[in-house]
């Protein structure tokens, strides 16, 4: 745009004044395209479906109080959304990657590869990760070791080996849960919310089965791929990265339970409602006071490189982590996120900014604030 500008004033004094040679004007190699004022204005926000309806809502709200146009906020899940904000610099890339999971080293290095070096990361709060089902149908008390007897892709045999799961009905498992056919719908494996329930929930009933404990005791890497591989019978749908297409699925078919994040939950409790774990119901008092045991951590990361390039993004920033929108009495609370503890707020509001205001400031500190988790909940 500032290209743009200076072409136009150029031809104005032409208009007045002796010709000008546009030839002499000296080339801006290093300055970003020049687009159409509109996408190319924009903040562009990617990645995890269950972060969206916060960067959403702040998007809008941005776009109303600031000089700056809203945010664009798409939903590629969190794995996905890290691939395609580490693909590259540039104004119509994008800025910010909305994420339920800390960024991997191997997605680190895919951002240093494209000259994407420290993505500040914001830790914006806490979600819980929620099994759900239609309002009229039966109630769900289910205990993490439940979760993976009824979803598990092989169970011990009881003879030293393993067997396919053979549990059909929930209450193959336990005579006590519903007389009802497992059939869960859940994310994909590109997403936040299935890495964190697999890491949470599945592992975690894992370790509560002898065999499977014992396992993790002698071969760690065996157990893992044990706790995480997932039924493919029919029993378990991938469902997509987007939530609403779960609750969708949950509306048209009583037998169906869906993992989704409490948000979603929080959104449609007039439609559907969540499965105890634990003796635990997941509400916000329960999952900010650390007693809902499925819980995690959820983020945005900034790509600093775009500072130059794309308007308002410190602003955005600013913005979202004020304690009108991410405290507790905000209006992301209101959409279901739990806030992080006044101090935590307030340290990951100065680094974040610092970062953003002083390029020569060091990135934030992983070193992450504990959340509301049990000894299974994913590392931050």
């Amino acid at each position: 745009m500032r290209i743009a500008a200076l072409l136009i004033s150029l031809l104005t004094l032409a208009g007045c004044g002796p010709a000008i040679n546009l030839s002499e004007i000296p080339e801006q190699s290093d300055a970003p395209p020049v687009f159409s004022i509109g996408e190319a204005e924009k903040i562009r926000i990617v990645g995890s479906s269950t972060v969206a309806p916060f960067s959403t809502t702040a998007a809008e709200q941005f776009g109303a109080i600031s000089a700056h146009p809203a945010p664009i906020v798409e939903t590629n899940g969190t794995g996905g959304g890290f691939k395609t904000f580490c693909r590259a610099i540039g104004p119509t890339e994008p800025s910010i990657v909305n994420a339920s999971r800390q960024m991997r080293e191997g997605e680190r290095a895919l951002c240093r590869d494209a000259g994407i070096v420290d993505p500040i990361e914001v830790k914006i709060g806490y979600d819980g990760i929620v099994l759900a089902n239609r309002k009229p149908g039966p109630v769900l008390d289910l205990t993490k070791a439940q979760i993976f007897q009824a979803l598990a892709a092989n169970l011990p045999d009881g003879e030293g080996g393993w067997t396919a799961n053979p549990h059909r009905l929930w209450s193959d498992i336990d005579p006590a849960l519903p007389e009802i056919r497992i059939l869960v719908s859940g994310p994909p494996p590109t997403s936040g919310t299935r890495d964190a329930f697999v890491e949470i929930a599945m592992e975690g009933g894992a370790r509560q089965i002898p065999e499977l404990a014992a396992l993790e005791q002698s071969d760690p890497e065996a157990f893992r791929n044990r706790a995480h591989e997932i039924r493919n019978d029919g029993a378990w749908i991938d469902s997509g990265e987007n939530d609403s297409t779960i609750i969708n699925t949950l509306l048209r078919n009583d037998d169906s339970v869906g993992v989704v994040g409490y948000s979603f939950l929080e959104q449609n409790l007039d439609r559907i409602k969540a499965a105890t774990i634990g003796g635990t119901q997941p509400t916000f008092e329960n999952i900010a006071s650390q007693d809902y045991q499925v819980s995690r951590s959820m983020y945005f990361y900034v790509k600093r490189e775009h500072l130059p390039l794309v308007p308002g993004l410190t602003a955005f920033v600013e913005e979202f982590t004020q304690e009108d929108a991410w405290g507790p009495d905000g209006y992301l609370a209101e959409k279901g996120l739990i806030p992080l503890m006044p101090d935590d707020r307030a340290n990951v509001r100065a680094e974040a900014l610092a970062a953003l205001t002083d390029p020569k400031s060091p990135p934030p500190s992983e070193d992450d604030p504990s959340p509301p988790q049990t000894d299974e909940t994913l590392p931050g």
